[in-house]
């Protein structure tokens, strides 16, 4: 490895000016951004840092990317670089691949260098491996520097921003010839929430900022004598960009959040800038913003602002696994606010951007400066932040960095696996022929229950890879070790053994388990969340074949052992004389007979967790000579509860179930994958069943209320509980074969647009709200025909109804029958 674990630097380092600059003190600090720039002596690595002193952009020079091949091959790889004229140094190393050859570092001053050195190996057939290691996370992670650092190095003056000099709040330490290694520290970082309004075409109408003590919306216009002291008023979209990128460099902020931040109003800023031929320049020391694809996604694409942050709300609530039916701005704050945006109209919102900015700009202004609070009090309710910061702590991700489970993997795992002698293997170098199955899901058994007890294993899959030791570089040692010392190694599945002793991803795991704990102690929702997350994530990881470490005797021997931890503890519970009527991957559902009051109920539930626990301990002592991590915990205790099955037959169902907790005030009601929780049902359909499942449970009659229901939805009273709302998630025009539903009301409402020369507003994806009419499904702005009631109360009440009546020995189109004889 290049680079140096010591933070000292000489007190003579050739270069300095003594008299503006000097040796810092070591200095913690958290990493913002990271960039690779060559200069005439090399790559140099650039870290901004937010500290407590302010920015920090901190310069570290002499670090070589660097890749591995076989020592075997160094020669003949040596050879082919020299016949390039590609420039290096190669020395053997003490490491060895996973096939036990040893290997030769090949070191390079300049990345254009290592990538053409890389592809003509490849060429020529010699085997690279860590090719696809940026220098930048190799030194970082080779220090087991995550997130937090202490750094120092030659200190020169604070500077301020290039390309804004007069921007005295906005300067810099500028930290050269630095060096940095892991520590403990954590930031308090400046959010500022940015949000653009705009024309259909893109032109630029105002911007909004907002932060917990100061507002502004930069708009353009006239100045009116009545408006708002945050309305900041200039004359055309040259200058609101310029208004902009002062305002950015003078609040200095560490990040800039927004919804849908870097795919529109971050793309838009750059297209109007760059169409008026002004730099876009808010990086912390005046350099403009880099752009870059996603490879798999040529439609998206990621910003980096040197010094700064851009997160977005809806890709952090994603990774924070929040699920909304949908993510727009306005069902997101009402959900978790309680509050909507002041245009919640989606179909109507531009026009009526439009119309605010030609007549009425104050309202405008409101608006924007409405989304932009939106933004910033959900960051706050939910502490995505936060939990964007423990992240980052936690595995070394970037702060912006979305989804990036195999990044934390190999940042966690890489530079334990170099100390233990071994370097990662390439992609496609595990086992391709096995297949790794998923969770173990039972076969249920149908019924209206009283008294069904629910028992989780507590996080299964990582439990598992402690407790049996799963491990990339153990199951490469313990396959070794198993035909000679087989009392070393821990039997996994499809041939798969692991060492007992080496291995580095269990202790990953009980650490991060320990973590957990305590942040639960504390009660801090983010860091628990997020090592929930992390952990969870392994699994993924080694099943995932977009993972260097990929081999399904890895992913197999934890969900295989999974379905053996739950079919033995099925039997054990049966034993007792209880009965399993369903198990789903870490869950098993208990069902103990009506005779049980709560109390009791409760009493078994917790003699089957202590019984379980202890026979899991006492069995993998007896079997494997290990020590259980496993922990089975009695989770919940449904009072009632109904297992359906699937439409018309006598199978059980998976995966969908419903039932009542508690008593009383602390009654809920419980549904798993029913028409309740399903973004595709009405609303009608929900209440219909939440009603219907409460009678039910309740043993109380249902004729008179299934037949009142029928009655008023045929009177039209529920007419605004019979909208359906789906997400287009192609082109119109790409649905050709299966046209489902709201892909006809879409259509049907652009040939209307088309026929009174509107605007297309369905053309490419988006959501639409649809009403079934007796011609068919129509949108609601242009629904022509009469609803067609009966379909509803076919498709919607009568598929709820027949869900759970038949266990109550009764039937929908009987009970509506014999309503038509009444008459």
């Amino acid at each position: 490895m290049s680079g140096s674990d010591s933070v000292n630097v000489k007190a003579t380092d050739p270069g300095l000016n003594p008299e503006n600059r000097q040796n810092s003190e070591p200095m913690p600090g958290f990493v913002l951004t990271r960039q690779i720039q060559e200069t005439v002596n090399g790559i140099q690595l650039i870290f901004w840092l937010q500290t407590d002193s302010g920015p920090v952009k901190l310069e570290i020079d002499g670090e070589q990317p660097v890749f591995f091949v076989e020592t075997k091959y160094a020669n003949s790889a040596a050879q082919t670089l020299k016949q390039h004229n590609i420039n290096h140094n190669n020395r053997e190393l003490e490491l060895t691949a996973y096939n036990s050859n040893k290997v030769t570092g090949f070191y390079f001053q300049r990345l254009s260098q290592f990538y053409v050195a890389r592809d003509r190996l490849k060429e020529q057939g010699i085997k690279v491996y860590e090719d696809d290691v940026r220098p930048d996370d190799r030194f970082l992670m080779e220090r087991f520097i995550y997130g937090s650092l202490i750094y120092t190095g030659a200190n020169s003056a604070n500077l301020p921003p290039i390309s804004n000099p007069q921007s005295a709040n906005a300067t810099y330490q500028h930290i050269q010839s630095g060096r940095a290694k892991a520590g403990k520290y954590t930031p308090k970082l400046s959010m500022l929430s940015l949000d653009v309004e705009c024309s259909f075409a893109g032109e630029l109408y105002s911007i909004g900022f907002y932060q917990d003590n100061r507002q502004v919306v930069i708009m353009i216009g006239q100045p009116e004598p009545d408006a708002e002291d945050y309305i900041v008023w200039v004359d055309d979209e040259k200058a609101l960009l310029h208004a902009t990128i002062n305002l950015i460099n003078n609040w200095d902020p560490d990040t800039i959040i927004g919804w849908n931040v870097v795919g529109f109003d971050m793309r838009l800023l750059q297209k109007r800038c760059d169409l008026h031929n002004i730099p876009f320049a808010i990086g912390r020391d005046g350099s403009v913003l880099q752009w870059r694809q996603n490879r798999m996604s040529p439609e998206q694409h990621f910003v980096m602002i040197p010094g700064r942050v851009t997160l977005d709300g809806i890709d952090l609530l994603k990774t924070a696994t929040y699920n909304f039916p949908s993510f727009s701005l306005e069902n997101v704050s009402q959900t978790l606010l309680g509050v909507g945006k002041e245009i919640d109209d989606v179909d109507s919102r531009g026009e009526e951007i439009t119309r605010k900015f030609r007549h009425d700009k104050q309202a405008l202004a409101k608006y924007n400066l409405m989304d932009c609070k939106l933004v910033w009090d959900i960051f706050i309710k939910t502490q995505l932040l936060e939990f964007a910061i423990l992240r980052s702590t936690l595995t070394g991700l970037e702060l912006d960095r979305i989804g990036g489970s195999v990044a934390a993997f190999t940042n966690l795992y890489l530079p334990k696996l170099h100390r233990a002698g071994f370097i990662a293997p390439n992609l496609g170098d595990g086992e391709r022929d096995l297949v790794s199955p998923g969770g173990y899901v039972m076969d249920s058994i149908p019924g209206l229950y009283k008294n069904v007890l629910v028992l989780d294993f507590k996080s299964l899959y990582p439990s598992i890879i402690r407790t049996f030791k799963i491990d990339p570089m153990g199951m490469v040692i313990g396959m070794e070790q198993a035909e000679t010392e087989p009392e070393k190694v821990i039997p996994g599945y499809d041939g798969a053994s692991f060492s007992r002793e080496q291995h580095f991803l269990p202790e990953i795991i009980e650490s991060l388990w320990a973590e957990r704990d305590k942040a639960k102690a504390l009660k801090n929702a983010p860091l628990s969340q997020a090592i929930k997350i992390i952990m969870n994530s392994f699994y993924g990881v080694l099943g995932s074949n977009g993972c260097r470490f990929f081999d399904p005797r890895l992913s197999g021997s934890i969900t295989k052992r999974s379905h053996d931890l739950l079919k033995t503890t099925q039997q054990w519970i049966d034993d007792l004389g209880y009965r399993v009527i369903y198990g789903d991957t870490d869950s098993i559902f208990v069902s103990i007979g009506e005779e049980h009051d709560d109390t009791k109920a409760q009493k078994i539930g917790e003699e089957l967790m202590d019984l379980i626990n202890a026979r899991w301990q006492q069995k993998l002592i007896d079997d494997y000579q290990i020590e259980s991590a496993l922990e089975i915990e009695f989770e919940t205790h449904f009072h009632t509860f109904l297992m359906p099955t699937v439409r018309g037959t006598d199978i059980g169902t998976k995966k969908r179930y419903a039932g009542l907790v508690g008593r009383d005030e602390q009654e809920q009601l419980v549904f798993k994958g029913l028409e309740s929780v399903r973004t595709d049902w009405t609303e009608l359909a929900k209440c219909f069943q939440q009603n219907l499942y409460l009678k039910v449970f309740h043993n109380e009659p249902v004729e008179a209320y299934i037949r009142e229901m029928v009655n008023d939805t045929m009177d039209g009273k529920f007419d605004h509980m019979l909208t359906y709302r789906k997400r287009l998630r192609r082109k119109l025009d790409d649905y050709q074969k299966n046209v489902p539903p709201h892909v006809k009301a879409a259509r049907h409402a652009d040939d209307i647009h088309q026929a009174n020369n509107q605007p297309l507003r369905y053309q490419n994806k988006g959501w639409i709200e649809y009403v079934m009419t007796v011609a068919g499904p129509q949108t609601l702005e242009h629904q022509q025909a009469p609803i067609d009631y009966q379909l509803y109360i076919d498709r919607q009440l009568a598929a709820i109804a027949d869900g759970i009546l038949p266990f109550i020995d009764k039937d929908f189109n009987s009970i509506c029958d014999q309503q038509m004889q009444l008459f």
